[in-house]
């Protein structure tokens, strides 16, 4: 099926709106925790979710060709559940760019400028019982036969 952006599937934050500061308490800055994150409308058929978060403004590229860092990687999260509370721990954690299991908040380098954090929800046709620790990359190659809707909610981050 492959993936499908969907305007229905809306993706939001109690930390922050779209195109919005991301507040220093989700950074490396600060106490570094996971921000609330809520989605709705989620398409019939839906069996699960992932939510991953990836700055492409990071400026590291790979020899494969991915760009920028990834700072979240969850997934193996349930039809049912439609938000995730503040240092959500609960699910299936991949590994991120600081080579962690788990979220890591922005942190971009001194003097860098703003950054763009892209907090993405993907619904899944399936429950697909993967195992913890894929990287960003591994995930979505095993999620993406199976993706039926996705949607965004970026966030910005500066350093002082």
């Amino acid at each position: 099926m492959g993936f499908a952006f969907s305007n229905e599937l809306e993706l939001t934050s109690s930390a922050f709106a779209n195109n919005g500061a991301i507040t220093a308490r989700h950074t490396g800055d600060d106490v570094d925790v996971s921000p609330a994150l809520s989605w709705k409308n989620a398409p019939a058929g839906t069996k699960s979710f992932a939510v991953i978060c990836h700055d492409p403004d990071a400026p590291l590229i790979s020899a494969n060709g991915t760009y920028g860092f990834v700072h979240w990687v969850l997934y193996n999260i349930p039809a049912s559940v439609s938000e995730l509370a503040e240092g959500c721990a609960d699910y299936t954690q991949g590994v991120n760019n600081f080579g962690n299991s788990g979220y890591n908040g922005p942190l971009p380098p001194e003097g860098h400028g703003q950054h763009k954090y892209y907090f993405w929800v993907i619904a899944l046709d399936a429950e697909l019982n993967l195992p913890a620790g894929l990287s960003l990359w591994q995930l979505l190659e095993k999620i993406e036969p199976h993706a039926k809707a996705m949607n965004r909610l970026i966030g910005t981050y500066q350093r002082g």
